[in-house]
C-alpha cells in the first residue's frame, strides 16, 4: 500500500495544490496526521513523502500527477518487468548474455537485491551483483568485456560463474564489546573460453546501490559541489575530498552517479545494454558481439526506444525520497549529536541545493519540480581514498581503487523493511551499520576510531540516528 502526503502552498489564497506557480520552493508538506512537516523531517523537500512500508523506496512523489504519473506507471512497469528473449520492442531483448532479467531484479522495489556474498556467489542461479573484469596489468580480455555476464539464454553460455569465499576476524572494542568484520574473496569458475589465471586477472564486485533521490543528485548545483570540493580538505582528520569527471556521450563532465561518481547520468541506456542485453540507439551492439561464445547467434537491432527508456529515467528521478522518522527521539538526538562528534558530516554532508533548474532526463525533458530544493542526502558526493582494505584495483575516470564516491545514506534505515537484510558497503561485505563503519579506513579512519572509543551505548545511539535517516 502506498502511504499518500499532501503539498500545501504556503502562497497565501492559494488552495490545496492548485497553484499555478512553477516555483514549488515554498511549499509545505503535510504529513498523514494533517500536521505541517518539519524542515528536519524533509529529506527532499517537496519529494519528501511518509511511508515506512516495504514501498518507501518505491512511491512517487507527490506533485507527480496527470501525465507524469502516466509516464511514472509506464517506467514503472518498465523497471520491474521481466525482459522477454524476443525482439520484441515492448518488453524483449533479453540477453543474449546479460546479468539480470530487469532492472528490479537487481534493485528489489528500487532498493538493494540480497547480494550475492549471502549466498556464496552465482551458483546455479542470480547473482544480483556487478563484477568487473580486467588483466591486472590493464585492459581487458579478447573473449569477456569489462563487466562478466554470469546469465545467459536457452542456447548460450555465460561467460563464467562468481564464486565468493570469506573469511572472518574477531575484534573487541576499547570498552570490550565484541564485533566482526568478514572479507570476501572472489574468483571466476566456468569459464565459457580458455580458463584466465588468477595471477592475470583483477575483479571487483558491485553490490546494486539504493535508487534512492536519484533525482535531486541529477538536479545538484554542480557549481555547489566545486565549492564543496575546494574546501573538503581537512588535515587534521587526514580528509580530503574530490570531484570525479568522466567522458560520457562526448563531453567530459562531473560524474555523480555509481560507487565511484563514475558515471554522469543515470545508466539507464548503458543498464539496458549491459546488464540485460537490450540494444538500444546509445549502444546497438549486442553484448558479446565478437565473440566465440555468440558465433552463429543473430544479431538484431533496437530492442528498446529512446521514449521507453526516458520513462524508466524518469521513473527513477521523482520517486520520493522517506522522511527522516523519530526525529525527536532522545536517543536519536544523542546519535545525531555523536555524528558530528565523530566527524561523520565532514563527508556525509548533510544539507545540499539542487540547482534552479532542476534536472533533464535523457530525451531531453525537463524536470523543474526538482529545482531549488534544500535536501539532505548525507552525502558531499565526492570522492574519498577508504584505505587499502576497502579498495579493488579497479579505476574508474579519475578514481583510482581506494577511492569511492561518499554514499548518500537518506533512507538507509528502511533498507531491511524494503529489502529484508543488511548488508552493507559497496560489495556487501559489511551485515550491519556497525561493521559498515569499522570498515571506514583511509580518509575514514579518523571517524572510526572516534566511533570506537565511544561507550557501547553511545555507539547504538549513533546506529540509532542512522536508522531514522
Amino acid at each position: 500500500m502506498k502511504i499518500k502526503s499532501f503539498i500545501l502552498c504556503s502562497f497565501v489564497g492559494c488552495c490545496l495544490c492548485s497553484c499555478e506557480s512553477e516555483d514549488l520552493s515554498d511549499w509545505q508538506v503535510l504529513k498523514p496526521n494533517g500536521t505541517v512537516a518539519s524542515p528536519e523531517e524533509l529529506s527532499a523537500g517537496i519529494s519528501t513523502i511518509f511511508s515506512s512500508t516495504p514501498s518507501a523506496y518505491d512511491t512517487e512523489s507527490d506533485w507527480v500527477t496527470g501525465d507524469l504519473k502516466n509516464r511514472f506507471d509506464s517506467g514503472d512497469g518498465l523497471y520491474d518487468g521481466a525482459r522477454g528473449v524476443d525482439n520484441d520492442v515492448t518488453g524483449g531483448g533479453l540477453g543474449p548474455l546479460y546479468a539480470g532479467y530487469s532492472c528490479g531484479s537487481c534493485h528489489r522495489s528500487t532498493g538493494r537485491t540480497r547480494p550475492s556474498i549471502a549466498d556464496g556467489g552465482s551458483g546455479t542461479g542470480f547473482s544480483s551483483m556487478l563484477i568487473y573484469i580486467t588483466r591486472k596489468g590493464g585492459g581487458y580480455f579478447p573473449e569477456y568485456g569489462r563487466v562478466l555476464h554470469d546469465q545467459a539464454i536457452y542456447g548460450v553460455k555465460p561467460e563464467g560463474r562468481l564464486k565468493i569465499t570469506t573469511t572472518t576476524q574477531r575484534y573487541t572494542f576499547p570498552d570490550g564489546e565484541p564485533y566482526e568484520l568478514v572479507t570476501p574473496h572472489y574468483e571466476i569458475t566456468e569459464w565459457y573460453a580458455d580458463s584466465i589465471p588468477m595471477s592475470d586477472l583483477r575483479i571487483s564486485v558491485r553490490q546494486p546501490l539504493r535508487h534512492v533521490g536519484m533525482g535531486q543528485m541529477m538536479a545538484l548545483d554542480h557549481d555547489l559541489l566545486k565549492q564543496i570540493a575546494a574546501q573538503s580538505n581537512y588535515p587534521e582528520y587526514g580528509i580530503s575530498g574530490r570531484l570525479n569527471y568522466v567522458t560520457e556521450k562526448g563531453k567530459y563532465q562531473i560524474g555523480i552517479s555509481g560507487n565511484k561518481a563514475n558515471h554522469a547520468d543515470l545508466t539507464v541506456q548503458l543498464g539496458f545494454s549491459s546488464d540485460l542485453g537490450v540494444t538500444n540507439d546509445r549502444f546497438p551492439h549486442e553484448v558479446g558481439e565478437g565473440q566465440s561464445n555468440m558465433m552463429g547467434f543473430a544479431m538484431s537491432g533496437v530492442q528498446v526506444s529512446t521514449e521507453d527508456m526516458e520513462d524508466v529515467d524518469l521513473y527513477m528521478q521523482v520517486l520520493g525520497v522517506p522522511a527522516r522518522r523519530n526525529i525527536n527521539d532522545p536517543i536519536v538526538k544523542k546519535g545525531e549529536e555523536l555524528f558530528y562528534q565523530a566527524k561523520c558530516h565532514l563527508c556525509h554532508v548533510t544539507t545540499l541545493k539542487t540547482r534552479p533548474r532542476g534536472s533533464i532526463l535523457l530525451n531531453n525533458t525537463e524536470l523543474p519540480q526538482l529545482g531549488n530544493q534544500v535536501i539532505h542526502p548525507y552525502s558531499d558526493f565526492l570522492l574519498h581514498d577508504m584505505g587499502i582494505e576497502l579498495g579493488d584495483d579497479y579505476p574508474s575516470g579519475l578514481a583510482n581503487g581506494n577511492e569511492w564516491r561518499t554514499t548518500p545514506l537518506w533512507g538507509i534505515g528502511l533498507q531491511e523493511v524494503v529489502n529484508g537484510h543488511s548488508y552493507y558497503l559497496h560489495d556487501g561485505r559489511a551485515r550491519n551499520l556497525t561493521e559498515a563503519i569499522m570498515w571506514h579506513g583511509g580518509e575514514g579512519a579518523a571517524s572510526r576510531t572516534l566511533f570506537s572509543r565511544m561507550t557501547k551505548e553511545e555507539r547504538a545511539a549513533l546506529i540509532e540516528f542512522l536508522q531514522s535517516l
